[in-house]
């Protein structure tokens, strides 16, 4: 874990900082934390649902106006409707056929120039089975 050296008003204090976290570090300003992704819902749609544009919700913590899903590495509109629910609209144009999908959500880094401050990122990946 690094240490940060801080000197308030004279006085010097040692914070103890857990990977500068984003969301807990007030020395990383305005970075964004990583998305994290937990459910899709539904996991499994028709392909006919898809060709008439079906909505898939992606559930999750940590999302920000910024984040987007991705479906097969390809960014789509993303509606975000709360830091733990997002939404796009899936099309035959997105996905062609019957299979799996892959299906992660990226946030853009922010603009925090602190040196060991990471920010935004992209979260694991979840499969969308399409029949």
């Amino acid at each position: 874990m690094p240490l940060r050296l801080v000197l308030v008003a004279g006085l010097l204090s040692v914070l103890l900082l857990a990977g500068c976290n984003n969301t807990l570090n007030p020395f990383c300003g305005s970075a964004r934390p990583a998305p994290l992704i937990g459910s899709l819902s539904p996991n499994t749609i028709s392909f006919t649902d898809i060709e008439k544009g079906a909505v898939l919700t992606v559930k999750g913590s940590q999302f920000v106006a910024s984040s987007v899903v991705l479906i097969n590495g390809q960014a789509l509109s993303t509606s975000v409707n709360s830091s733990q629910q997002l939404k796009v609209t899936l099309t035959s144009g997105i996905i062609s056929g019957p299979g799996q999908v892959n299906v992660n959500v990226m946030t853009p880094s922010g603009g925090s120039g602190d040196v060991g401050c990471s920010s935004g990122g992209k979260s694991t990946t979840l499969a969308l089975t399409v029949n």
